[in-house]
């Protein structure tokens, strides 16, 4: 079981809503919510979600899920509440889902967003968005820093899912300007962990899933981008401190140590002892090559860092993908 976090303790909520709360990061969040005595309602149209997720859920006191399309705003004003926080986590974030589904991406950044902001506003709630280091885009700054204004190419494949999440912050910074929505976001960095799905397109669950099955680890390129990884516990300790600070400016949550892909394809083979072997396969365009967050703000502001490394994340990760790996390889 989770605890509450060292650096805020108990949480200062009693109800809340977690938009996309079947997703990966989302159910990891209705969890420890709950761990920590607060009623959560889960909401997601399971469109990249799954009830598998949060089946754990189900049956705990204070524990509600209700498929909904966060899009339809008769149905998330439905939501019975009242609710103190709202953390609105929906969206597709891997490049399989948002590459699959970019007009569903960018409908849940713009319509989404503005319904969860009517909701947070109906109720007097703490407001709390998920936004992404995808703002910073190829950054020509390094490390980033919340005041980077970032780099992206509004017409490449990966707009759908950078330009949502820039409306995304937009929209939220202009609720809280004009109308007093107490509002934060939070951008964040390379989280993986357990529930993530083994064929979503992102490193770590892709390298470990081909590992596990004896297949070539496809990295992209030369393997010299890099990405600074965030295990997800870490992560779900800086999004509720930051919810809970009330802060309204952007705040980066990640990992500090910075490292290629190249490198994580060749420790996870290290650390699952796969006979397996890396093979470079083509760059995606827009692929940024150097992602890592200054997270000073998250330290002075929050007394926030991470605390489990990515080789001992990794090692967690890779447990959860063997108790899963056979219903992986019989299901692809």
């Amino acid at each position: 079981m989770n605890t509450p976090s060292p650096i805020t303790g108990r949480r200062p909520w009693q109800r809340a809503v977690v938009t996309g709360g079947a997703g990966f990061l989302g159910s990891h969040l209705c969890e420890r919510l709950l761990d920590e005595g607060v009623e959560v309602d889960c909401v997601d149209n399971l469109l990249s979600g799954s009830t598998a997720n949060i089946a754990h859920l189900r049956d705990r006191p204070g524990f509600r899920f209700t498929e909904c399309d966060v899009c339809d705003a008769e149905q998330v004003l439905a939501l019975s509440g009242p609710y103190d926080l709202v953390l609105h986590f929906a969206c597709p974030a891997s490049p399989v889902d948002y590459l699959r589904w970019p007009l569903q991406t960018l409908d849940v950044g713009s319509t989404g967003t503005r319904n969860a902001l009517l909701l947070a506003a109906r109720d007097d709630a703490r407001f709390l968005l998920a936004s992404t280091s995808e703002v910073y885009g190829d950054p020509l700054v390094h490390p980033q820093r919340e005041d980077y204004w970032g780099n992206v190419n509004p017409v490449g494949p990966r707009s759908v899912y950078d330009e949502s999440k820039r409306f995304s912050e937009a929209l939220v910074t202009a609720h809280a300007a004009q109308r007093g929505v107490d509002a934060g976001i939070v951008r964040l960095f390379n989280s993986y962990g357990p529930r993530m799905r083994a064929h979503d397109g992102r490193a770590v669950p892709t390298f470990i899933s081909q590992a596990l099955a004896g297949l070539p680890l496809t990295v992209a390129g030369d393997g010299g981008q890099t990405r600074s990884l965030c295990y997800v516990d870490d992560t779900v300790d800086g999004v509720l401190a930051v919810a809970a600070s009330r802060s309204l400016r952007p705040v980066n949550i990640g990992g500090t140590e910075e490292t290629t892909v190249l490198e994580i394809a060749q420790r996870v083979l290290e650390l699952t002892g796969s006979s397996s072997v890396v093979e470079f396969v083509e760059r995606p365009v827009d692929d940024p090559g150097r992602r890592r967050p200054d997270t000073g703000l998250a330290r002075e502001l929050l007394g926030w860092q991470p605390r489990v490394g990515w080789d001992e994340g990794l090692k967690r990760t890779i447990t959860y993908f063997t108790s899963q790996f056979p219903v992986d390889r019989q299901t692809g």
